[in-house]
């Protein structure tokens, strides 16, 4: 499962990673949101040492939203070198974002 982690700002959770973060964007009230909750929970078990999984809700966060363009849920944006290298919107079956993960590692 996704860690739930507190930090005092967005550059400090990309700054305090040793591997690459996958962000997912969600909203708490998005169908297809929930429906990638499982799917990232498999990622993150089979790539758990390679990859970081954090969950941001931009109805929490909008200026985050905002600044990283967030206009389709769920979107997720894979950070490398605290800069984003990737995105991907929409649900994506598990085997299929894992192929696409590890090829950006």
């Amino acid at each position: 499962m996704a860690t739930k982690k507190q930090f005092n700002s967005f550059p400090d959770l990309l700054t305090g990673s040793t591997v690459p973060v996958l962000v997912d964007f969600y909203a708490t009230w998005c169908g297809p949101c929930q429906m990638m909750s499982p799917i990232l929970e498999q990622v993150n078990a089979q790539m758990k040492d390679r990859l970081q999984v954090v969950k941001i809700d931009t109805d929490k966060y909008p200026d985050l939203a905002s600044q990283y363009e967030i206009h389709a849920l769920p979107t997720l944006v894979l950070f490398k070198d605290q800069r984003p290298v990737e995105r991907f919107e929409g649900v994506i079956p598990a085997e299929q974002l894992i192929q696409r993960l590890q090829s950006l590692l």
